[in-house]
């Protein structure tokens, strides 16, 4: 880190400060033992604190509940988290937003990837924040690496479903719009 990255002489509310932390620490237990379908096998909390890191120091997004939902978008998708956890413990505000990024696993993978085009326009501007740096993330890991058991084709597939995802969020944040597009662009899409 630079000079010019040191946060010292940023004032913090230390009881929010420490939500976040104690929020990270959750996230990172529940998702200990998973790891990201790249070649290196990259332990999957990098994921969440990745979204959550473009939302604060790419987007400029301070609000701790989106921040927070962020840490733990994927939580009650891919853990043993429930929804009524995650209010008990980091409030309704928080767990809503996470509720609207969750898609139902109970639900074939071609459905979620439908219902996640047709419901982003109805999302929460605050869902929609997390939405986005999530994509954002996704897509640039593509651009780095292809997962084990991808193919060219498929990845191409996915930057075309995330932009018809991402069409529904626009007007949102336009830094992580802008930046979007310039991955649809590299890509011709």
């Amino acid at each position: 880190y630079s000079e010019n990255d040191r946060l010292n002489s940023i004032p913090l509310n230390s009881d929010i400060l420490r939500t976040i932390v104690r929020c990270t620490d959750f996230a990172a237990v529940k998702h200990r033992t998973q790891r990201r379908n790249d070649p290196e096998h990259t332990p999957y909390i990098n994921h969440p604190i990745g979204v959550a890191n473009i939302l604060a120091n790419e987007a400029a997004i301070s609000d701790p509940i989106v921040l927070m939902a962020a840490l733990l978008h994927d939580t009650v998708e891919d853990t043993d988290t429930t929804f009524e956890e995650i209010t008990e413990i980091f409030g309704e505000e928080v767990s809503n937003v996470v509720r609207e990024v969750t898609d139902d696993k109970t639900l074939p993978k071609q459905e979620r990837k439908r219902l996640q085009v047709v419901n982003s326009p109805t999302k929460s501007p605050k869902a929609k924040l997390v939405k986005l740096a999530d994509k954002l993330y996704n897509l640039r890991d593509l651009n780095r690496v292809t997962p084990d058991g991808w193919d060219e084709e498929r990845v191409t597939q996915y930057f075309m479903w995330s932009k018809q995802v991402i069409n529904g969020l626009k007007g949102t944040n336009n830094i992580l719009e802008d930046k979007l597009n310039k991955l649809f662009i590299q890509r011709g899409i």
